[in-house]
């Protein structure tokens, strides 16, 4: 005997004390679904029969339920529930959470009852308390289904070894359907619309008289449409729309959710008193042509349709007017009527409408929310929700999304069927709506401990103190947060190397990755400037419609904390115009689809931004040591004409001689890096990697390609872009390995930094997790500016060669999970704050106290 039950609802036993319900659900259900009153009792005083705690015991049984039931949770029940005013806070509780109260009621006579109490201990009440129960039990078995149980099952002691419990599937769980899915806007009757839409689409449609409600409808390769409701009304064929849905909703072809109008056409085919108005009248008239067999079947089609659809594991929502976080999967007539109305203020506008409340501006949840109702003049994303009714019926048109790749088919109107009481431009701003809301972050969502998940690391923790620092750089000096798509990751360096006179060589990167599984690198050329992200849009247009930056700007650039990198904006607008022109030369508009992109570069020279720290450290340190290391030789050879036979003073004397070549390495080393910058021709950019246009980011393509790609930038315009060098190495191939050390070797003696050597994919992964994305190696003469002048003196290099790097590691692996997650989540038009929680989790995690010089 099998008794269904949602998948997700409020289980309520009923029976007398003795009737079997602890042992009944032991036996179907799991502990942790259980909320026994006695075992509340039990955990309050000791006793699970002490009666003196009853009331505490209850309030702790609806806090547990009330707890569980918000997760989602199936709740179990254990009490006796026999009188109405027992179960009455249970039914609240269900109301209140939206999910079905089950009753399962244990019908055990009152001899059987009372003699299972005989042989249990601390069971000796009287009787006469049995007999109550069992009375009151029999007086609620009449009102069970009045209370509000939608499901109520009576169980006699000789049915109850035959029980199976079947969970049933919540009739909106399709999350075990991936897609791809075509989700299609409100219809309104438009017919010719519609078909031409599915068309371009790629379903077929063919004309089958008799069958299928007289249409075949084939969709595209493993696709399927779903409707989000409002069929019908306005336009010119309702009829038609129904036949063609209905029609694809019995093959397979398609789905399909209820809209207030469809909610209304069913009423009014029930004979039920609705008003005639909105369209509705023309559409019972054109019904009233059709025979009673299809007016049926379309009132049983719509009265079947669920209030809405959950797909991909929770992350697809498809309902008429919208579905709050906590709505979802649940089922009730509230979760229905905020399905098919939304939610109102009780305010009317000066068109007369009621005013909606803007649920979609406080949603938070996983799943994108897909809905119609409120027409608009083009679809507006807001919040990881997206309103796709465009009005057609009033001569807007009939937009598609198609799922997972969030774009967009439109079909304009071929016609103004209605004219509405209310524009769709009407509330129509310069900015999108999600701009609109995006305009001011909650401080909260940046406050304390946080924990953020990425595609690349299911949790990063960042603590108080990380959250904290940063706040303090992006609300003091960050530019604005709208531009704040990405952060890059921090680099770190290669092991220590054991060979003499070196601290950084290049033969201990090239093993890290052989070990780590990589078969082919790739090795950049450092170039000794500063890192520069660089936004650049087609127009100040895009700029306004993507980024929701208004003016005249068309770009941004800015450093690695997130700063602006020009201080003279005069400069920052022809150099984003350079860069402009140079995309525009190579037509990368129109060949890669986008009006924006988005890049990491180095800028040159160094002191373009490093002006300061060379003012006031590299620049005093070099002074200073050299005019004291010289006072000491003048010193010293002062001293030897006195002492000649002095080994000492000779060893010191070549010591101090050592040390005056490092100090003048170290002064030639930060000079080579500068130059003077008066003008833009003074700059040169130097990119390495193209992040993301509008269509995707790029990080799923090899550095060879980045490389080739971004080498064009510097043949269309070589007054501002230097193509980088670089080298694909075969780490199985010595010859190779060996050519990639001796180039890095004529790098450095070149006066260059080093080079960074990166896996030729960029994201690899192997048994044991993320694999760096990139080490730097840099030449013993630059390191004099990281380290000191006098690093590389015997025994300097020795303690030097201590340091370790794991912290580093671990510090650029977070920070490339978060980084590629932020541009995931942009080019998948996510609110700023889930973009911007990554890029800021990017500057939290820098406040980490790791060894800078690493």
């Amino acid at each position: 005997m099998e008794l269904g039950i949602p998948e997700f609802c409020l289980v309520v036993l009923i029976g007398a004390s003795g009737a079997g319900k602890s042992t009944f659900a032991q036996r179907h259900f799991k502990p942790t679904e259980i909320i026994s009153s006695d075992t509340c009792r039990a955990m309050l005083c000791d006793d699970e029969t002490d009666q003196a705690v009853s009331a505490d015991a209850f309030d702790l049984v609806y806090t547990i339920a009330a707890k569980r039931l918000a997760l989602g949770r199936l709740t179990v029940i254990d009490a006796t529930n026999v009188q109405a005013a027992a179960r009455q806070p249970l039914m609240a509780l269900a109301r209140h959470y939206h999910v079905w109260p089950v009753a399962i009621v244990l019908q055990t006579p009152e001899k059987v009852c009372l003699e299972r109490n005989v042989g249990r201990a601390n069971r000796n009440f009287g009787d006469f308390v049995v007999k109550r129960q069992v009375d009151n039990l029999r007086r609620s078995l009449r009102t069970l289904r009045d209370e509000g149980f939608r499901v109520v099952y009576t169980i006699t002691p000789e049915q109850v070894d035959a029980i199976e419990i079947v969970r049933q599937r919540a009739w909106s769980n399709r999350k075990t359907e991936h897609g791809p899915f075509d989700i299609i806007g409100d219809v309104h009757g438009c017919y010719p619309e519609l078909e031409r839409l599915l068309l371009e689409l790629g379903y077929s449609i063919n004309l089958t008289p008799g069958h299928n409600y007289g249409f075949t409808v084939t969709p595209p390769a493993g696709r399927r449409a779903v409707f989000v409701g409002d069929l019908v009304d306005r336009g010119p064929d309702s009829v038609g729309v129904l036949r063609l849905v209905m029609s694809m909703v019995e093959t397979g072809a398609a789905l399909c959710v209820p809209g207030n109008h469809d909610d209304k056409l069913a009423r009014a085919l029930a004979g039920r008193n609705v008003k005639q108005t909105h369209g509705l009248a023309e559409t019972m008239q054109a019904l009233v042509e059709t025979d009673e067999t299809f007016r049926q079947a379309v009132r049983r089609f719509i009265e079947a349709m669920v209030s809405h659809l959950i797909f991909d594991d929770g992350k697809l929502v498809v309902a008429h007017a919208g579905m709050k976080q906590e709505l979802q999967g649940r089922m009730s007539k509230q979760v229905r009527e905020f399905a098919l109305y939304g939610e109102t203020t009780g305010e009317t506008d000066e068109f007369g409408l009621p005013v909606r409340y803007p649920w979609a501006k406080e949603y938070r949840g996983e799943g994108l929310v897909v809905y119609g109702h409120t027409p608009i003049p083009q679809p507006e994303w807001l919040n990881n929700t997206v309103d796709i009714d465009t009005g057609c019926a009033f001569g807007g048109a009939l937009t598609a999304l198609r799922y997972p790749e969030r774009e967009f088919v439109q079909v304009p109107a071929f016609a103004q069927y209605a004219i509405p009481k209310r524009p769709l431009e009407y509330n129509a701003t310069q900015l999108a709506a999600q701009q609109e809301n995006d305009q001011v972050l909650n401080l909260s969502d940046f406050q304390g401990k946080l924990k953020l998940s990425t595609s690349l690391m299911s949790q990063i923790t960042l603590r108080e103190e990380q959250t904290a620092a940063a706040l303090e750089v992006m609300s003091r000096f960050a530019i604005e947060p709208q531009w704040l798509m990405y952060l890059p990751p921090t680099m770190s360096p290669s092991e220590t190397s054991q060979l003499d006179g070196f601290l950084e060589h290049p033969a201990e990167a090239l093993d890290y990755y052989r070990r780590a599984g990589v078969n082919e690198v790739v090795c950049e050329a450092k170039h000794m400037g500063s890192r520069a992200i660089v936004i650049i849009c087609r127009d100040s247009a895009v700029a306004q419609a993507r980024f929701g930056v208004v003016g005249e700007q068309i770009g941004v650039c800015y450093t690695r904390t997130g700063r602006r990198f020009f201080n003279d904006p005069e400069l920052e607008t022809a150099f984003l115009q350079r860069v402009q022109q140079a995309i525009s030369k190579l037509n990368w508009w129109e060949s890669f689809d986008s009006g924006w992109f988005a890049l990491d570069c180095e800028l040159l020279p160094w002191s373009a931004k490093a002006q300061d720290l060379i003012r006031h450290q590299y620049a005093p340190v070099g002074a200073a040591a050299t005019a004291s290391i010289s006072a000491a030789q003048t010193a010293l050879q002062q001293t030897v004409t006195r002492l000649p036979e002095s080994v000492e003073l000779q060893a010191l004397i070549a010591h101090t001689q050592l040390r005056q070549q490092a100090v003048q390495g170290y002064v030639d080393v930060y000079q080579h890096y500068c130059w003077p910058v008066q003008s833009l021709d003074d700059l040169r950019l130097a990119p390495f990697h193209l992040l993301a246009c509008e269509q995707r980011p790029f990080y799923d393509r090899d550095h060879e390609w980045h490389m080739q790609t971004l080498a064009t930038l510097a043949e269309a315009e070589p007054r501002l872009f230097i193509a980088t060098e670089y080298r694909v190495v075969d780490l199985h191939d010595q010859a190779k390995v060996e050519q990639a050390i001796e180039w890095w070797q004529s790098l450095t003696a070149a006066g260059g930094e080093g080079m960074v050597v990166k896996p030729k994919q960029w994201v690899v992964q192997n048994a044991r997790g993320l694999v760096q994305p990139a080490i730097k190696c840099r030449g013993p003469e630059y390191l004099r500016i990281i380290y000191g002048p006098e690093y590389d003196l015997p025994e300097n290099l020795a303690r030097l060669r201590k340091r370790g790097l794991s912290g580093k590691r671990s510090l650029a692996l977070r920070e490339l999970a978060l980084g590629l997650e932020a541009l995931d989540r942009f080019v998948n038009r996510e609110p700023l704050r889930r973009v911007h929680e990554c890029v800021f989790g990017v500057l939290a995690l820098e406040s980490e106290p790791v060894d800078p010089r690493l």
